[in-house]
């Protein structure tokens, strides 16, 4: 099968593999009808290594299953699902909990002899505790784009906001205007936040930030950013400050602009080690720091109805489709920013 590898910074690569099969009594092979590059593909893209057998790319897939082993039984071949970003059983303390990605048996894909999504098909471990499937669903939808948002996007920015615990009387800044700001955004709307400001200075992204519920948008950044979220607060700042880039500048942006008392929730994936967090920053006025990897499985049931009934449509942060075969110009597009976030269609 062909299935997109990375080999250094800059560097991916569409090559044949050998076809999944079944190993274990739990897995399910399943054939990708749809994935994506994730805008986390973009930090291996700048600073990977050079190697010379590659690393498979892709974390976020629908599929059909085609095969599985003798000991699943949540789905059968011909199904329709969705996969989230990290496998999981479904059943240790941890998933039971809502936190499936520190599953005590689970993973990630692209780790050890898993493959990644940005492929003709997968092999899926754990099956049972992994996999949702969508009954009703054929893959020729128009949905597809909206129920692969639920692998990982729609459920990252999901995640920023019920950590940042964001309700009808909570004020939100969203930083980032990516696929997963304006997926945070989404999600502050849809727990009834009031006053949404997205900072980001896209247009063409902002403009669906709006469309997605910001009530306002700040396109400065540093300082000029910090003063005019505070003068649209009264000079306060926000309850919450939900995170979507994860490099110091935002961090440092979401210190500025958050409220006394308030809580910055972070779910870009942060390319630091070391941040303020003494007393000027986060002691001395009460601000709660949160966030983290989005168990994208746990929010699937919660979030897959309102697209379904169309009630949302988060599928609209693809703004480019591209073959498999042109996944290496995907990842140029989404580094030069022009493109959003890729749909691939293997």
């Amino acid at each position: 099968m062909r299935a997109a590898y990375m080999y250094g910074a800059g560097d991916v690569r569409v090559i044949d593999v050998p076809d999944p099969a079944v190993k274990h009594p739990t897995d399910a092979v399943v054939r990708v009808i749809r994935s994506c590059i994730c805008g986390s593909d973009l930090h291996p893209y700048h600073n990977k290594p050079a190697t010379g057998e590659g690393t498979s790319m892709g974390h976020e897939f629908l599929g059909i299953v085609q095969d599985t082993g003798p000991e699943v039984g949540t789905v059968k071949p011909g199904d329709l699902v969705i996969a989230p970003f990290a496998w999981s059983d479904g059943t240790c303390d941890f998933c039971r909990e809502g936190l499936q990605t520190s599953c005590r048996h689970g993973g990630f894909w692209n780790a050890g002899d898993v493959g990644g999504g940005q492929a003709e098909a997968v092999r899926v471990p754990l099956a049972d505790g992994t996999l949702v499937p969508v009954p009703g669903i054929d893959e020729n939808s128009p949905l597809l784009p909206s129920l692969l948002t639920l692998s990982d996007v729609y459920g990252t920015g999901h995640h920023a906001a019920v950590k940042g615990r964001v309700t009808p009387r909570t004020t939100v800044t969203v930083i980032g205007d990516g696929a997963v700001g304006l997926m945070a955004v989404l999600s502050a709307k849809r727990l009834g936040a009031e006053q949404i400001i997205l900072m980001g200075r896209h247009t063409d992204r902002t403009d669906l930030g709006r469309e997605f519920g910001a009530t306002d948008v700040v396109a400065a950044r540093g300082a000029e950013g910090i003063a005019e979220v505070r003068d649209l607060t009264g000079g306060d700042g926000t309850h919450v400050v939900l995170e979507a880039v994860g490099h110091m500048p935002a961090y440092e942006q979401a210190l500025g602009v958050v409220r006394a008392g308030g809580t910055i929730s972070r779910v870009g994936v942060p390319q630091y080690e070391q941040a303020p967090v003494g007393f000027s920053t986060l002691f001395g006025p009460n601000i709660t720091l949160t966030g983290g990897p989005a168990p994208a499985r746990a929010y699937i049931s919660t979030l897959l109805p309102d697209i379904l009934d169309g009630t949302v449509n988060p599928g609209k942060v693809f703004d480019q489709q591209i073959s498999l075969d042109q996944t290496p110009a995907g990842y140029q597009a989404m580094d030069n920013r022009s493109a959003l976030k890729v749909l691939i269609r293997p």
